[in-house]
């Protein structure tokens, strides 16, 4: 066997995954071996004779410190016999050293039939191990790994990279690094995880470089929490990631909708001792903009120029961007006429575009069809995404006539509209009711080589969504699906709530169902449709089941929410349940609305416990409170319940002494009609006196 005639008794990996092929370990290897047992003279002459003239050619060229030798060999490479190989590598670490059986390994691994020749590697390896070369023996395993990567045998390299730390060569922090390198290439992302932890268990602790694929690997695939793990564990190490590496993880965590994660690593990192670079902080504050922390990123901004970084034309951008989604179009537009004035940056077509998108969503179209006419006169020209945000203003307030003009105005610029310009269109005109026109509009798209998106379909789904239509909602969702085009949870989402609201609950937990097996995460949005639906059903027990499954994709229940399961609940009259709801809505800070208030309090009036009312809507503050009672005071007199009625009259009056006159005309009118004219004078007295 190869590794027992150098002294070593063959040991295999325990773990499973590293398994490896035993014929590897079982064959002759003395240093001049043939393919017989006993060796002719003629062929130990031949071995003798290569070895001599790979020693000679690798002397001439010892004085190249810096590169690799390359040999210079009267041999046709092609004639050699694996065996040979093999015994010319072990002849020349026994008798002329390390250096010149590596020259020789190297030169023979340039013909394929030796590269991913195994027992090669082994034996090279195995001979460096024998000298003491543990570097060099290293060396050739990271060779094992890349070359046998190739032909798609990287699990077969690493189990023998794990075999021979059994016989003696520890892999260094340099070859899990190359391991995972080539790994990543091939999108072996668990399996790389797993050698990482192997290597952990067998003492070699990954290091930057590591680390570093780990999370950058991960970071391509868009596994947030994978690169959040790698990246905590990275840092409790106490590696930085360089700006690069700090660019892509921030800008993940921002896409993905995390970006306050990707603001504490930020902070965390620079406390570290990491410096961000003018990238660095552009990816963090375009990120935080994009998700309304405006603040935050403006705090970034006088962090960025207390650094010494100029903000430049993609800073302010993303600044006015945010600010324009913000509805904050006056504080962009100021940003915007500093960066005109600036002598060092001029806005770009993004910048105008982002500007022209916050004027049409404050309906000023005038402004924004001025900044389309000066941007041309500075000599921009806008692109489809500018014509687009403008067309989708101006359809938005049902000025479809110039948005046409505008498609006719790209064309002729040499800009086709694509779908989105068409989707924009199609939008408003659904909207406006014109949904012929629409479907007309799209198919002129169509015939001009257009292909409808899933925001097209979405679009359509919804307005037939909106006129209860499920058969042809259905049959647009059926075909976004048979095109290709597999549906995001916003397009179940707007199925669900129509389903709900025709109270066909089958037909929405088949959907719901559906989603889940795609991988979709239901939303907020998904659950307070389904309870919703099984609270109009007037089964309430599903609709809770529901409620209490939102943990489970980490949603968090809004007042909406609350306030559905709220008055189903009512209905019931299981009034204990919905008041318990009731309290823990306020104490997670959430403002139940006026139906909910309404409701609850109500249906505790009519079960005769209006002290149990009153308390619960002491939580609220006063100007709620004042609203809520008074339409409360209102409706318990449409039911002629004055007695209850006068009883909120007059804690009314104890918080505030002018008197609603709506309020107070509906009350007397019901005292007068149920003849309780005692609660008239009451009151009155109350009013004249200013107390309660």
């Amino acid at each position: 066997m190869l590794l027992r005639s150098h002294g070593i008794k063959p040991r295999l990996s325990a773990n499973p995954l590293f398994t490896l092929n035993q014929s590897y370990l079982h064959f002759n290897t003395n240093p001049i071996d043939t393919q017989s047992p006993c060796p002719s003279s003629e062929r130990q002459c031949f071995i003798k004779t290569i070895c001599s003239q790979v020693y000679e050619s690798y002397h001439q060229q010892a004085h190249l410190r810096f590169s690799r030798p390359k040999l210079n060999l009267d041999i046709n490479p092609y004639s050699l016999t694996h065996e040979q190989a093999i015994s010319i590598v072990a002849s020349l670490e026994n008798e002329d050293g390390s250096m010149v059986a590596l020259s020789f390994f190297y030169w023979v691994l340039e013909i394929s039939k030796f590269r991913y020749f195994m027992r090669l590697y082994i034996v090279t390896a195995t001979s460096l191990i024998k000298n003491g070369n543990f570097d060099k023996a290293n060396e050739v395993m990271q060779c094992l790994i890349r070359n046998f990567a190739e032909v798609g045998r990287l699990k077969e390299a690493v189990g023998m990279v794990f075999e021979m730390q059994n016989h003696g060569l520890k892999p260094k922090a340099e070859t899990l690094n190359c391991i995972l390198g080539v790994g990543f290439e091939m999108g072996l992302l668990d399996y790389m995880e797993k050698v990482f932890d192997e290597m952990s268990e067998r003492g070699v602790c990954g290091d930057f470089s590591g680390y570093k694929l780990m999370v950058v690997g991960y970071c391509r695939m868009g596994r947030v929490s994978e690169v959040d793990k790698w990246l905590r564990e990275m840092l409790e190490r106490g590696f930085i990631v360089d700006n690069a590496t700090c660019t892509l993880v921030i800008s993940l965590f921002c896409d993905q909708g995390f970006a306050n994660k990707a603001f504490w690593y930020f902070d965390k990192m620079v406390k570290m001792g990491f410096k961000p670079n003018l990238i660095n902080y552009s990816c963090l504050i375009n990120g935080l903009c994009k998700r309304g922390s405006i603040k935050q990123a403006f705090g970034k901004l006088e962090e960025m120029v207390r650094e010494g970084w100029k903000p430049n034309v993609y800073v302010h951008t993303a600044l006015i961007d945010g600010l324009c989604k913000k509805g904050w179009t006056e504080k962009a537009f100021r940003l915007f006429l500093k960066l005109v004035r600036s002598d060092n940056y001029k806005p770009n077509v993004h910048t105008y575009t982002s500007m022209i998108g916050g004027y049409c969503n404050e309906e000023k179209l005038n402004r924004a069809e001025m900044l389309l006419s000066r941007m041309k006169e500075q000599g921009l020209v806008p692109n489809t995404n500018t014509y687009t945000t403008l067309i989708s203003g101006l359809c938005k307030m049902g000025s479809f006539e110039r948005a046409y003009e505008l498609m006719d105005e790209m064309d002729k610029e040499g800009f086709a509209p694509n779908i989105c310009t068409y989707n924009a269109i199609i939008d408003g005109l659904c909207k406006k009711g014109r949904v012929q026109e629409a479907h007309e509009l799209l198919r002129e798209g169509l015939l001009h080589g257009l292909q409808a998106d899933r925001v097209t379909y979405t679009i359509l789904i919804t307005q037939h969504c909106k006129q209860a239509d499920t058969e042809r909602t259905m049959a647009f969702f059926s075909k976004m699906v048979k095109v290709g085009l597999q549906p995001d949870m916003h397009s179940y989402n707007t199925l669900i709530a129509v389903f709900c609201k025709k109270k066909k609950m089958k037909e929405s937990v088949n959907l719901f169902e559906e989603a889940l097996r795609l991988g979709l995460a239901p939303t907020k949005e998904t659950y307070t449709s389904m309870i919703c639906g099984y609270c109009r059903d007037g089964n309430i027990s599903l609709g809770l089941k529901f409620f209490n499954k939102m943990n489970d994709h980490s949603c968090v229940p809004d007042s909406i929410t609350y306030g559905t399961l709220i008055s189903g609940l009512c209905k019931e009259s299981r009034l204990e349940e919905a008041c318990q709801l009731y309290e823990t809505m306020m104490d997670k800070g959430l403002s139940p609305c006026e139906v909910t208030r309404l409701t609850l309090a109500y249906e505790y009036c009519k079960k005769g416990d209006s002290a149990i009312a009153m308390i619960m809507l002491e939580r609220l503050e006063k100007k709620l409170w004042m609203r809520t009672v008074n339409t409360l005071i209102r409706k318990l007199c449409s039911e002629k319940k004055v007695g209850i009625a006068a009883l909120f009259f007059h804690r009314l009056l104890d918080k505030d002494r002018n008197v609603d006159h709506v309020t107070l005309a509906a009350f007397i009118t019901a005292c007068y009609e149920t003849d309780k004219f005692a609660l008239v004078s009451d009151l009155n007295e109350s009013i004249s006196k200013g107390i309660g």
